[in-house]
């Protein structure tokens, strides 16, 4: 569909709208809300429509007022000006068009849920997992988005074999998406005597959070085992048996709580977690489908694709699936510049979504 069909759907959808607003009293609550919502998301559309078509209605009488015999020449030269500010003007309009016209990702609004792993490194990969963790909690704290902590399995010396968190806030999944991937650290670990530049490693995956009504989990499909939750070092922390492991026969996917003292509540929470990862790993398996003629992509959210490098000796951050550099290791780590890495990878998916024609 060409821009100007889509400018005409756009604003032909925006009339339909209006007109069965315009008899809400005839509808239920319902419908009304989903009308509204609708209208609510093509209104910023269509007032860019709008803006493109004014453009493009000056730049048309610019171009009459040049090729009108017997016009002076300054008028000439004013029509000129005017042709070429309004010929640039349409085409970053136009874009940014284009930009709002993409499809957008049905899971973008949706809250997520983190997750943390110590990778190859030993402790010093489990340290760099504590960093991870901490950047996208202070991250969230900058956004005001709720961390709430599901799970922290520590090592004993402040790092963590494991960690889990949901983080609850306004889009928090369209900003944190691009971070599922192994993320890799080069620097001096404090126990190296010699000075020599270790590398270590750590996955995290950003799952979008599912609600019971948006993946259908039959009980005769699950196997829970429950156990003793157990401390940094394999100590018993608990007498009763109020860990929990669940299992998803079909998929083979499996989830542990030990966090909370109620076995009740360590299966809920592992429950949230499993409905998460069955709808990432459907997600994937129909991104790969879509990807598997898309060149250049923005990553494939493989969590085995090594995404990103800190090199702490020479203060970078590297991003690997854009050529992406900064030197502002800290500050990324802080949470404070990590929206110069986000901003980066979500306009190259844009872009490349553009490029595919996908309006």
């Amino acid at each position: 569909m060409s821009l100007q069909e889509n400018m005409a759907r756009v604003l032909a959808r925006r009339g339909e709208i209006e007109q069965e607003l315009s008899q809400a009293a005839d509808m239920t609550p319902d419908m009304l809300a989903k009308l509204s919502r609708e209208l609510s998301e093509l209104r910023p559309v269509a007032e860019q429509v709008a803006k493109v078509q004014k453009i493009a209605s000056d730049l048309d009488e610019a171009k009459y007022l040049l090729e009108e015999d017997g016009a002076d020449a300054d008028l000439l030269e004013m029509a000129q000006l005017e042709v070429d500010t309004l010929s640039e003007a349409i085409i970053e309009e136009e874009h940014q068009l284009k930009l709002l016209l993409l499809p957008k990702d049905t899971d973008d609004a949706r809250n997520a849920i983190l997750e943390v792993r110590a990778g190859t490194g030993g402790e010093e990969a489990a340290l760099f997992a504590s960093d991870l963790f901490g950047m996208y909690q202070r991250f969230a704290t900058k956004y005001g988005w709720r961390f709430e902590v599901m799970e922290i399995s520590e090592t004993g010396i402040g790092g963590y074999k494991e960690a889990a968190a949901t983080i609850t806030g306004s889009d928090v999944f369209a900003r944190l998406k691009f971070e599922s991937g192994v993320h890799r650290v080069q620097r001096v670990p404090e126990t190296e005597t010699g000075g020599r530049i270790h590398t270590s490693a750590a996955t995290v995956a950003v799952l979008p959070e599912v609600e019971d009504v948006d993946i259908d989990i039959q009980e005769s499909d699950l196997r829970v085992d429950v156990f003793r939750a157990s401390g940094p070092g394999g100590q018993s922390v608990n007498t009763t048996d109020s860990a929990v492991r669940i299992t998803h026969l079909p998929t083979g996917i499996v989830v542990s709580q030990q966090d909370e003292k109620s076995q009740h509540k360590n299966r809920a929470k592992a429950m949230k977690i499993l409905r998460a990862r069955i709808y990432d790993a459907e997600r994937a398996r129909v991104e790969a489908e879509r990807a598997a003629s898309r060149k250049g992509q923005v990553g494939s959210g493989d969590r085995s694709e090594r995404i990103r490098t800190y090199n702490f000796p020479q203060g970078r951050v590297t991003d690997h699936r854009i050529n992406l550099t900064l030197y502002k290791l800290d500050r990324i780590l802080a949470g404070e510049a990590l929206d110069e890495v986000v901003d980066a990878l979500a306009a190259e998916d844009q872009a490349a979504r553009l490029a595919e024609g996908q309006m």
